[in-house]
């Protein structure tokens, strides 16, 4: 065993024992008993409000019921016709904000019918199936680029496969699969899940994966599009937002997202270096999956500051929870004012605040805390030059996925609609990519002198830059 009293950043804080019971699976799976007794407590409702608070609208009530009779497989089809990613999602999805808390057994009992568990029994099923449940149907002769292999890509490109395209999916990183892969706690997916959920996606066919590929690097969106009939922006949100407090370059300040990468991809947890004294500022969700990783790895005290109330912090309430039950202290109204420390950091300063009329301001009062790790987790943001028309620092598209560019449709965490949620991702590169399958064929059925006129006619009206479609629910 490691000498936990020791100071600064260091491997070895915990036996491979602990690590391995530390980062076993959070909600291990039910069997088919167990599966049996959870769907029996649904209502089976005719307007079900958990569909309603499902971005992908999955009929939840259907899939129960389907496991309710003794049929996992079945159910699955279900959820996959409307999410293909949900696997991934019965894991990640803060379900207490979706389904469950819609459901009526939560508003009735306080206890809503465990849908994420049950939606993850019926999944693993028929991912385990022998017979993969999807045909791609015969080729269309049409090519689309997808770029991105993360939630919205993966969804975009199954979909389109399933209607015959030819798909080609450019991944920055050295492998697919974005924040399902690099992003999430390592106790949420376990045993390689979310590779295994990529091939499965995949064996589909007529999707080729190329990755080491970046948009303005070794990928233009002009040859894209000369290249192929339409393009999907899956880009995901690359840049992580600075920390602008004095001393941030001190070794020891890092990014959170990097550390969760660092994390999901080592293959022996107990060689991860972590601090004595851990502080990671900000409060969503990667806030909370670098602070209780931090705490399993063995650090000692693992504080999380966020600059606003507890109630305005963008992790739920059931992940707060889970941070302080590993030990994490959450402290609210606290914002960085400075890193201490000559080449390293030692200690974090930070100034309290109080929300007014007039924003968030300091009442003057200071804080210091011992950190020899500080985590940054304020949020990230999209890299990209030129392109499609932004809104509010991202690409701004309508409920299709259409972009200001012809011919190029956008999902997932790059877009300025929905939530940073796995299943949002899913939803609006599904909901793409029958917009391209459409538009494709609306095109493929015209007469060729039709379709001259009427790009004709679009060019003429459209002025230049404009968006093509505005979201009516961004307005």
């Amino acid at each position: 065993m490691a000498d936990r009293a020791r100071g600064g950043i260091a491997a070895a804080r915990l036996s491979p024992q602990e690590a391995e019971a530390g980062f076993a699976d959070l909600h291990p799976p039910l069997d088919r008993r167990a599966a049996a007794v959870a769907a029996d407590r649904c209502y089976f409702c005719y307007d079900a409000p958990c569909i309603a608070a499902c971005p992908t609208g999955i009929d939840i009530p259907l899939f129960i019921r389907q496991i309710a009779g003794g049929r996992p497989e079945e159910a699955a089809k279900t959820i996959f016709d409307q999410n293909i990613l949900g696997g991934i999602c019965a894991r990640v999805c803060p379900t207490e904000d979706l389904c469950e808390g819609a459901c009526v057994r939560e508003e009735a009992e306080g206890k809503p019918v465990e849908i994420g568990l049950l939606q993850r029994h019926a999944t693993d099923s028929l991912m385990a199936a022998p017979q993969h449940p999807y045909r791609r149907a015969p080729d269309s002769g049409k090519r689309i680029a997808v770029v991105g292999a993360g939630p919205a890509g993966l969804a975009c490109a199954h979909r389109l496969a399933l209607h015959g395209h030819a798909i080609t999916l450019y991944e920055t990183r050295h492998k697919p699969g974005g924040l399902n892969e690099f992003g999430i706690a390592a106790y949420k997916a376990t045993g390689g899940f979310a590779q295994a959920e990529v091939d499965w996606i995949t064996a589909i066919g007529g999707i080729t994966l190329e990755t080491g590929r970046r948009l303005g690097a070794d990928l233009t969106l002009e040859a894209l599009r000369d290249s192929f009939d339409a393009v999907f922006l899956g880009l995901g949100l690359e840049g992580v937002n600075a920390l602008t407090a004095e001393g941030a370059e001190l070794e020891g300040v890092a990014d959170a997202v990097g550390f969760i990468a660092e994390l999901r991809q080592a293959e022996d947890l107990t060689a991860l270096p972590v601090g004595r004294d851990v502080v990671v500022i900000g409060g969503g969700m990667t806030a909370i999956d670098a602070a209780v990783q931090a705490r399993l790895l063995g650090a000692r005290s693992v504080t999380i500051a966020y600059r606003r109330g507890r109630a305005r912090m963008g992790a739920s309430r059931y992940e707060q929870d889970l941070a302080t039950s590993r030990g994490v202290r959450i402290l609210c109204n606290l914002r960085p004012v400075a890193v201490h420390g000559t080449d390293a950091a030692t200690e974090i300063e930070l100034a309290r605040t109080v929300e007014t009329g007039a924003g968030l301001v300091d009442t003057g009062e200071h804080l210091r805390l011992p950190a020899d790790q500080v985590f940054k987790a304020i949020g990230q943001r999209l890299v990209l030059e030129g392109g499609p028309a932004q809104r509010g620092g991202r690409i701004a598209a309508d409920a299709h996925g259409r972009t200001s560019i012809e011919g190029v449709w956008a999902g997932g965490d790059c877009v300025s609609a929905g939530d940073d949620l796995t299943v949002w991702a899913a939803a609006q590169g599904r909901d793409a990519a029958e917009d391209i399958h459409a538009s494709l064929m609306r095109a493929e059925a015209q007469p060729t002198g039709a379709r001259i006129a009427e790009a004709a006619r679009g060019i003429a009206a459209a002025p230049r830059g404009a968006m093509t479609a505005l979201d009516r629910r961004q307005t």
